[in-house]
């Protein structure tokens, strides 16, 4: 790891293109390498490859200098150039306590919604300070965990429980006004969302502990409250928010794909397909993803949630862990490979327990902060991740990569820049 605090942090330099027959090789290792930038040249003749990233109520350090630090880390030039944000809709299991933006039963115009503290001390002042430190423009996505407890059919937040009554009704309706209420508020503190998810892991929910927050939705009836609710909303509101469906498991697909985009006016509504890496051991990416792609090419694929750490029998944090790091870079190269525009991490920082998380879902992270000491580790998660964040710019076009060694154990990706530099990612596990 990479001990960071006020006055030291490891940095990067801006990326500059090399001259024309040459190449810049970055490398990170698990004897100790970290980024670390090397020059050399083509040999004449030979052929050259052709080739192709969460915010919560998470720990931060207590120290301004640390923070920035660590900001600049993730968004800087001098750190992983950063671009792609996403942001619960108010709590998730990684905020402190349970809440949402308005608790008044029955108030189905919504006059008593409210951002949280945690909105306007925490996040917006950090999102603030994270796209000032940024060259590249920050595109934002939210996601909820839950509507309020009196939306809910079993009247919590926490627990397994649908939204009231059916699509089209006040519920449903009402619930599709809180995002657009949600997004009116963020836009007067100048923060805009590029796209929302429909649900958080709609059915992961069903499996989850009671403690947890949650609604749950079969893929029927996210169908029905995108063409009835959710979608004109959004289609009427002044923001050029994109939607974004699944938010789950890639188990799911293509079924969750095509019983929603299957429907020409749901489809209309809907942006792309958001997935989770838990279980993707489970079904290839070419069944799920590929398959789902091949049915719906104009709709985009977006890995939305990952972490290393979760239901461990040991650790959640295990600091320098250099294979959780190799399983990130893996999951990227794989579903970049089958049609995946971007990758989410899901916390960019947590305490040393791997929280806060008040229903105790400890989890790793690239960075882990020690409060106690001001000080924040960056472990070989986020290097790997820095391997495809600082060098693929949003707009980067994958293309194809032939390799003639047929016994060689290497994985990779070759895309193209928007500025016409190549770029290849190569993991040798």
């Amino acid at each position: 790891v990479c001990v960071c605090n006020a006055t030291y942090c490891d940095t990067l330099d801006p990326v500059v293109l090399p001259a024309p027959g040459t190449y810049v090789k970055y490398e990170s290792s698990k004897a100790g390498k970290r980024l670390e930038r090397s020059e050399g040249s083509f040999q004449r003749n030979a052929k050259t490859p052709g080739i192709r990233r969460g915010w919560t109520s998470a720990r931060a350090p207590g120290n301004r200098p640390a923070q920035d630090n660590l900001l600049r880390s993730y968004f800087s030039e001098s750190g992983l150039e950063y671009n792609l944000i996403r942001l619960p809709m108010a709590c998730s299991d990684f905020s402190v306590r349970p809440y949402s933006y308005d608790d008044v039963p029955h108030d189905y115009e919504l006059k008593h919604f409210r951002l949280a503290e945690e909105d306007v001390k925490m996040k917006i002042p950090l999102l603030h300070r994270a796209s000032a430190m940024s060259r590249r423009p920050l595109s934002l996505y939210a996601s909820p965990w839950t509507s309020p407890a009196w939306m809910k059919s079993n009247g919590d937040v926490c627990g397994k429980g649908t939204l009231k009554g059916q699509a089209g009704d006040k519920y449903h309706k009402t619930w599709a006004n809180y995002f657009v209420k949600f997004l009116d508020e963020y836009a007067k503190h100048n923060v805009t969302f590029w796209a929302v998810t429909v649900q958080n892991e709609p059915l992961a929910a069903l499996l989850m502990p009671s403690e947890f927050p949650t609604i749950a939705f079969t893929a029927a009836r996210q169908r029905d409250f995108v063409i009835h609710d959710l979608g004109p909303a959004l289609a009427r509101s002044p923001h050029r928010t994109r939607l974004i469906i699944l938010d789950d498991q890639r188990i799911h697909l293509p079924r969750w794909a095509e019983v929603i985009l299957g429907n020409a006016t749901a489809a209309r509504y809907v942006a792309g397909v958001g997935i989770h890496w838990y279980l993707d051991g489970i079904v290839p990416a070419g069944s799920s993803l590929g398959a789902t792609h091949k049915l719906f090419p104009n709709h985009f694929l977006l890995y939305t949630e990952a972490c290393s750490g979760f239901l461990t029998l040991r650790f959640s944090v295990s600091l320098g862990c250099w294979e959780r790091g190799d399983r990130y870079s893996h999951s990227i190269l794989t579903v970049l490979n089958n049609f995946v525009a971007g990758w989410t991490d899901w916390n960019l920082a947590l305490d040393l327990e791997g929280g806060p998380n008040w229903v105790k879902n400890y989890v790793d992270s690239p960075i882990i902060v020690d409060s106690s000491k001001d000080v924040f580790y960056k472990q070989p998660m986020f290097y790997h991740l820095g391997h495809f964040s600082k060098f693929i710019p949003e707009g980067s076009q994958r293309v194809g990569l032939h390799s003639s060694c047929l016994i060689c154990q290497l994985e990779h990706v070759a895309v193209l820049r928007p500025d016409g530099a190549l770029v290849l990612v190569v993991l040798n596990r």
